[in-house]
């Protein structure tokens, strides 16, 4: 049975009633949600328009970290690296039910290793100031191996133990839109922008489709904000059609395997693999997640999809640090997100490209804003709101978010998969299905499927198994399997047919087939290379 409440329908009705908007922004990721929230608070009247689903591109496919960026630290940007430090800790302060601190353990295996890293990470400590989560240390051999007890033990001398934040990133995603509707602000997804409104030579608004619907619709607002991530040069074509382009994108792949790779409460992060990044070993909703990579791709896509090599260079760069090592057939998802990182000069690697964002103003008044990370999506939106408030002559008001506690916010130590609804977390027991698994092989349940209909804006099984719920990500197979059911949960909230359901089904395997190794999970284990060439 359709739900009495429909949170999209109502949204809809909201951007098409022919309001003038303060402030228009294009884009439900990272930067859109952070830049519609911060004006949502300062009393601006905003609409965001997201042309899929919210955090559909790069902003759900991150290494779950909030972190200061130890290899910025590594290329001398201390400026970022504190920025990041500073607004890590607003976050892991505001959201205390999607942040939490996690213990990261370099493994040393050359004497040397041990000061190097240890003198670089008091520093980090040192950036951090009062918002730092605990302090860095040095450990012991047998610490080591009892904070990782699959760590390869020959030549290991030790290591260091410092700590980050890790996260949820498309459950944050949903909880800033859950804020800013709390704020008066209004979020649309599937609502592609196809077109932008021009007066005098000014951008004044936007054409949207309503990909439910079908109809066109016009918004006008005082400023629009192009937010869309790696997309940003297609919107800005929209205004100019020549206009260059300001993104070399780069491509980071993740691997997803079982928990037994990396038992215990730490994350391993090895700081130069032999491209010369960091790669990352994070347990994450009892699995673990293993990346990244750094290739540049010359264009952008909605679904990136990793490159065989991508895959064989994490697995191979896992097996020189841990025993027994993950191989092709241990993956239960592969995944890639594309960094919308700011041009350079030519012959630059995409990896040493800054995270720093970028603010551009078009010449009819278009603001772009790009680059970035989720850790400092907060101050992001806060430059770029007061930069359109002077731009399209608005009072001038403090930003608010420093503060803002999400919602949901709690202390509260609860279990999965509750934790990442905080306060809701007992409305959503309420539901029928609360103690009905979605399958054997995930940690949810049917009454998450409901409540992502009727509180969070999921319109397809997509919405609901990649972003609401991170099943895709965990496990795609089981996923699959899962499809059918949340089809039918969905249907019955949103009063769809069978005819539906078998068309989203379809729709999902094409999308989730994308996530299951390539070639096949058959291949033979990686060969760890000697402890002489590690860290």
């Amino acid at each position: 049975m359709k739900t009495l409440t429909d949170p999209r329908a109502l949204a809809l009705a909201q951007a098409t009633g022919g309001h003038l908007w303060d402030l228009l922004v294009i884009g439900g990721g990272a930067s859109g949600l952070g830049t519609a929230l911060d004006a949502a608070t300062r009393g601006y009247r905003v609409l965001l328009l997201e042309a899929h689903d919210y955090a559909k591109g790069t902003s759900s496919r991150s290494t779950k970290l909030v972190h200061g960026g130890v290899r910025y630290l590594a290329q001398g940007n201390v400026s970022l690296v504190r920025e990041a430090l500073h607004e890590r800790g607003l976050l892991r302060r505001n959201a205390p039910h999607l942040v939490r601190d996690l213990g990261f353990l370099i493994a040393a295996y050359r004497p040397w290793a041990l000061p190097f890293y240890g003198v670089g990470l008091k520093l980090y400590d040192l950036l951090a100031g009062r918002l730092n989560l605990r302090a860095s240390r040095l450990v012991g051999r047998q610490e080591a191996l009892n904070l990782a007890p699959t760590l390869t033990r020959e030549a290991l001398k030790g290591g260091v133990l410092y700590f980050d934040g890790q996260f949820d990133d498309s459950r944050l995603a949903v909880t800033l839109l859950r804020t800013l509707e709390n704020f008066g602000g209004v979020g649309l997804n599937h609502a592609p922008v196809v077109g932008l409104v021009q007066e005098g030579g000014r951008v004044v608004g936007a054409r949207f489709r309503d990909a439910e619907g079908g109809q066109d619709h016009e918004v006008r607002a005082r400023a629009v904000v192009n937010a869309t991530g790696v997309f940003v040069d297609e919107v800005r074509r929209l205004e100019q059609p020549d206009a260059p382009a300001m993104l070399s994108p780069s491509q980071g792949v993740h691997v997803v395997v079982p928990r037994h790779f990396l038992p215990g409460d730490s994350a391993l992060m090895v700081p130069r693999t032999d491209d010369g990044r960091v790669l990352f070993a994070v347990p994450w909703h009892d699995h673990v997640v293993i990346g990244t990579t750094d290739t540049p791709v010359p264009g952008t896509s909605l679904e990136p999809r990793a490159l065989p090599e991508e895959v064989e260079f994490i697995l191979n760069t896992a097996a020189q640090y841990l025993s027994p090592a993950p191989t092709r057939a241990d993956v239960q998802s592969v995944f890639a997100g594309l960094r919308p990182l700011v041009k350079a000069a030519p012959g630059t690697d995409t990896k040493s490209l800054s995270r720093d964002h970028t603010i551009r103003v078009s010449e009819g008044g278009l603001l772009t804003l790009t680059g970035g990370k989720w850790t400092t999506y907060r101050r992001m939106g806060e430059d770029t709101v007061t930069r359109a408030a002077v731009l399209a002559g608005l009072p001038a008001r403090l930003s608010l978010t420093e503060g803002l506690s999400l919602h949901g916010a709690t202390t509260d130590d609860l279990p999965e998969p509750w934790r990442v609804y905080g306060t809701d977390a007992e409305r959503v027991q309420a539901l029928p299905g609360a103690d009905t698994p979605l399958h054997p092989a995930l940690p949810y349940v049917e009454a998450q499927v409901r409540w992502a209909a009727r509180q969070e804006q999921a319109r397809t099984v997509e919405d609901v198994l990649s972003r609401r719920l991170r099943a895709l990500l965990l496990d795609a197979r089981a996923s699959l399997e899962a499809a059918p059911r949340v089809a039918q949960l969905l249907a019955e909230e949103l009063g769809r047919d069978e005819a539906w359901q078998a068309e989203q089904v379809q729709a999902y395997r094409a999308v989730a087939e994308g996530y299951l190794l390539p070639g096949g999970p058959e291949g033979a284990a990686s060969t760890a290379a000697a402890p002489t060439a590690l860290a």
